[in-house]
């Protein structure tokens, strides 16, 4: 089951990956160097859909991996985990829509969005990072499981 252990690591390099190349892109924006800014984050968009590739394929493929730390901690974790899946969603969905005003040539709302965007985005990404030292690193499960007991329990 060496491709169910290798696939996190791997979405979770491309979710850092996003981050890194929004962030950049963020400064290229700022320099005014607005052809440099769209390459950037288009391939910070590419990056967060590999990733969400990668995760979709682990997921449906091999299972969730549930939590395997102390009983004390499990709660807490699973707040945790709503809290990024929720993040991880909205960001998703600003990201489209700000993808989307660029396209259009909507620059000042996609400016206005974009913003609050980069920062859930940057926050999804810590969290994310966190969840997968959470799950494969510190405690790691000898199994996998199906989504809906993975995430509630």
């Amino acid at each position: 089951m060496i491709v169910a252990n290798i696939l996190p690591f791997i979405s979770t390099c491309f979710i850092v990956l996003s981050a890194i190349l929004v962030a950049v892109g963020w400064r290229l924006i700022v320099q005014g160097k607005r052809e440099a800014h769209q390459k950037v984050m288009v391939w910070g968009a590419i990056s967060a859909v590999l990733f969400f590739t990668i995760y979709l394929t682990k997921t449906f493929g091999y299972g969730s991996t549930p939590f395997a730390g102390p009983d004390s901690m499990e709660t807490l974790y699973r707040i945790f985990l709503i809290f990024h899946i929720v993040l991880a969603t909205v960001s998703a969905v600003m990201g489209l829509v700000t993808l989307q005003l660029a396209y259009t040539g909507n620059f000042l709302k996609h400016k206005r969005l974009g913003r609050p965007t980069a920062v859930i985005w940057f926050i999804t990404a810590i969290t994310g990072v966190a969840v997968y030292y959470l799950l494969y690193i510190l405690y790691p499960a000898p199994e996998t499981t199906n989504l809906i007991d993975a995430i509630f329990g």
